[in-house]
Order: C-alpha cells, then sequence, then structure tokens
C-alpha cells in the first residue's frame, strides 16, 4: 500500500492539486486559544501528514521546532523549500505513516489535518509529553453527502470516533459540523 499511496500524493503535490501554504483557521484559532496561553516557552512539535508544510511554517515562525512527517517525497521537498522561502527551519521527513513508529514522549504539540490512521491514534497520544496537546482536524462519514473529499470509510470518522480516540487525553474543545466540508475537530492534552 505504501508504495501505491506514496506515487498517488507524489502525483498530487506533483500536480500542485494541495499547494495552499495558508493555515487551516482551526489551527489558528486553536492555537491562539489554547496553544499560546499554555506554553510559556515554545517546544517541539510534529506535523503528520504535514504535505508541503503550510502548518510545519506556521509553527516554525512562532519559534517551534518542527518535525513533519509525509508519504511524499515531493510534499517534503516542496516543505523545505516553502520553509527555506519564509527563513525558517523544519525537520521533514518522507515516511510512510502506516508503518510509523512515533517517539514516545518526544512532543508538545501534535497536529494532523485531513489525515486518518487509526492504527496511529494511540501513538499520537503517547508521542505527547506531559502537558501536550493534539490539534486533530479530519472528514467525517457525513461528508459523503457532500461534494468532494475522501469517499472510503477507512479515511472517514464514525460520528464521535475523534471525541473517544483519546482516553487517556483530557479534551478541551470538540466540534462535529457539516458547513463546508464535514470534519471533526479536537483539542486535547496530556496531563
Amino acid at each position: 500500500m505504501e508504495d501505491n499511496a506514496r506515487v498517488e500524493w507524489d502525483s498530487r503535490h506533483s500536480e500542485r492539486s494541495h499547494n495552499s501554504l495558508t493555515p487551516d483557521p482551526f489551527l489558528v484559532s486553536a492555537y491562539e486559544q489554547f496553544v499560546a496561553p499554555n506554553f510559556k516557552y515554545v517546544g517541539r512539535a510534529l506535523d503528520i501528514a504535514g504535505g508541503i508544510g503550510r502548518h510545519a511554517v506556521y509553527l516554525a515562525e512562532r519559534g517551534w521546532l518542527v518535525t513533519l512527517m509525509d508519504i511524499s517525497d515531493v510534499a517534503v521537498k516542496q516543505a523545505r523549500r516553502h520553509a527555506e522561502e519564509r527563513d525558517v527551519h523544519i525537520l521533514a521527513e518522507q515516511i510512510d505513516l502506516t508503518e510509523a513508529q512515533l517517539p514516545v514522549s518526544a512532543f508538545d504539540l501534535i497536529l494532523v489535518f485531513f489525515y486518518l490512521e487509526r492504527s496511529l491514534l494511540p501513538q499520537i497520544a503517547d508521542a505527547l509529553r506531559p502537558g501536550g496537546i493534539v490539534i486533530y482536524k479530519t472528514y467525517t462519514r457525513e461528508q459523503l453527502k457532500l461534494v468532494g473529499g475522501p469517499t472510503h470509510p477507512m479515511h472517514l470518522l464514525e460520528p464521535n470516533e475523534l471525541q473517544a480516540a483519546f482516553p487517556q487525553l483530557r479534551i478541551l474543545h470538540y466540534l462535529e459540523t457539516t458547513k463546508d466540508k464535514a470534519v471533526a475537530e479536537l483539542v486535547a492534552r496530556k496531563e
């Protein structure tokens, strides 16, 4: 599966179908509301399936030490270039996240946007340091009623699935909505 997914995402990024460098509005609001007030000093952040680096660069511009992981080598190279253009540094790694082993207690902040690999969810919680925060946003099954987005159930959350995905974390924010896209948003903290 890794080779097929890598080829597909390399193609999408080569065609620049996913080329926005504007951070998701949910990241900006979650950062201002939950991250900035809780961290006197910035720390280490992980951007899972970070694509061309729109969120990794956003964090790096705020002083975070950011690791971006993505299956697409094309995206990783673009992320490095975008960071360089903005005069910030990120560590960008090409990795198959279906086989990843995240380091334990290594990150203060973990971002996941529009990516769902259920086997990775326990590792995300374990990879947070005490006090660390996860910001997660991805599609729900309700997206099937709308135009675009993924259609395979493997890539779509069931109702309240994300809310229950991290029982060891304290939920600070949770919302499921179907405004423009059918998504679930989560901010949770490791105590």
